[in-house]
């Protein structure tokens, strides 16, 4: 049985942080309510179907005027393209196992909403945190806000593993200071965009695994769009495909972004 999903706190301005000197607004002059949720999945026919649940009891009980999931199977041996099937949304299929940033990518770039969310399968930020996400691109017609674990880091109910969660603080750490990125946290699987914006932006992105986030977020800045960070609550999950191995070679991707940005490769 599905859980009833959990009271929204109310969203807080002050809990809000406005980041990066960009400042191109949304492009659409109407908001209009229409979203995408991207889900990239390798490999999660066990959790997929929980998952859509929850998302599609959370899109019925809201007030978009349309909405679309989109599963991009990154090259799965398991059924998780079946699975999505049989829970009636949109498949989409890599060519092969090309890893996340790739997968996000498919999906922005297939979106037919005006709006298009990417949220990890497990659902570590509740999917209930959208409204919070909406809320702070409405108030300050920012066409990019991005989830984020260390904001206010009281919001994070079950923690990563020690080791992982040291990692990713000296990974935001190097990330910054490589890019000149303001941002605390690249990584959280949890981002919003105006669709209009995701295409500009996600047609140049060149990475494919773990440092596409970043690379998506330097683009962004380059290109002047306004980019919000703002707080969600978090609970690590058990069963990441992040190996400690692909997170350390992660650790090159912010000095590829920015010799690409040297080189005006993405202009």
């Amino acid at each position: 049985m599905i859980a009833s999903p959990p009271r929204i706190p109310p969203f807080n301005k002050t809990n809000l942080t406005v980041k990066g000197t960009a400042n191109r607004g949304i492009i659409k002059s109407r908001l209009r309510r229409s979203l995408s949720i991207i889900i990239p999945a390798y490999n999660e026919e066990k959790r997929l179907p929980g998952t859509l649940s929850r998302v599609q009891q959370f899109l019925a009980a809201s007030n978009w005027e349309f909405t679309e999931i989109i599963v991009v199977d990154d090259g799965s041996r398991d059924g998780t393209a079946k699975a999505a099937e049989v829970a009636g949304v949109r498949v989409l299929r890599n060519p092969g196992n090309h890893g996340k940033g790739y997968s996000v990518r498919h999906g922005m770039l297939e979106a037919k909403g005006e709006w298009a969310l990417f949220s990890d399968a497990d659902l570590s930020a509740p999917i209930e945190e959208l409204e919070r996400l909406w809320g702070a691109a409405e108030r300050e017609h920012a066409p990019v806000v991005i989830g984020s674990r260390a904001v206010d880091r009281s919001m994070v109910g079950v923690h990563q593993p020690f080791l992982r969660e040291m990692s990713g603080r000296f990974f935001n750490l190097a990330m910054r200071a490589v890019t000149g990125l303001p941002f605390h946290d690249t990584q959280c699987g949890f981002k919003l965009f105006e669709a209009a914006a995701a295409r500009d932006i996600f047609r140049r992105q060149t990475l494919d695994g773990f440092g596409f986030d970043v690379e998506v977020l330097y683009i962004a800045s380059h290109l002047g769009y306004r980019t919000l960070e703002v707080p969600v609550r978090w609970n690590d999950v058990a069963g990441t495909k992040v190996s400690m191995w692909l997170g350390a070679k992660g650790f090159w991707d912010p000095v590829r972004v920015r010799w690409n940005g040297v080189r005006g490769q993405y202009r």
